[in-house]
């Protein structure tokens, strides 16, 4: 798993969904041990043994060569306190879709097939200042309907059950903010209807929307 994380922050570093030390990714191993990037490190430059193990109180469980856990791993926390089902953790700054987090633009609409079925909506979250508590506090009143959120002004954060996935996620807030940004310069955004969405649920996420617990290929 340690070596899956930095697979994960070498490749938003790659796309440019990060730079500098911006960006954290943790996973939860089990009820007592959750596995998270450190503070003050390009996630270009992760190497498994700088990975720091923390328990869900945010207690750091054994020394580890001075590497300290990211002052954002509050955050995390916050969503699988809220989320069970939730092991895996990706906050990052993808550009184009930071944008619309800084105008306060959400991408709730839905007008894409494939994020009504891979992530449904992207609210965006109100400004809070980021590394205390008031961050994770804003996010949850949102945690239990989506899987993707715009962070006011900052980033965004997506979360799954697998770490794939929700690097998957990830991908897919930036590409639908870069489509929804194209269509809407040349002039005009067909949304999808409600009938339309629905159908779209019922073939292939059982009904479900995919915040709601969906399962789905």
């Amino acid at each position: 798993m340690r070596h899956q994380i930095c697979e994960v922050g070498h490749r938003l570093y790659q796309h440019f969904f990060v730079a500098a030390n911006d960006g954290n990714i943790s996973v939860r191993l089990n009820e007592h041990e959750i596995l998270v990037t450190p503070a003050n490190v390009g996630k270009g430059d992760l190497t498994p043994e700088m990975l720091v193990k923390i328990t869900p109180e945010g207690q750091q469980i054994e020394p580890n060569n001075g590497w300290r856990a990211s002052s954002e791993s509050r955050m995390h926390l916050a969503i699988y306190r809220e989320r069970r089902d939730i092991r895996a953790v990706v906050h990052a700054h993808p550009p184009t879709a930071t944008g619309f987090a800084v105008a306060n633009v959400g991408l709730d609409a839905p007008f894409l097939p494939e994020v009504v079925i891979r992530t449904g909506g992207t609210p965006v979250v109100p400004y809070a200042i980021p590394g205390g508590d008031e961050l994770p506090q804003s996010i949850v009143p949102y945690l239990h309907d989506y899987v993707t959120l715009l962070l006011g002004n900052h980033g965004a954060v997506a979360y799954a059950p697998t770490l794939r996935e929700a690097m998957w996620h990830m991908e897919t807030i930036e590409l639908n903010a870069r489509i929804y940004l194209t269509a809407h310069q040349l002039g005009n955004i067909r949304f999808l209807n409600e009938s339309e969405v629905e159908a779209l649920q019922k073939r292939y996420t059982g009904g479900k929307g995919p915040g709601r617990g969906a399962t789905h290929e």
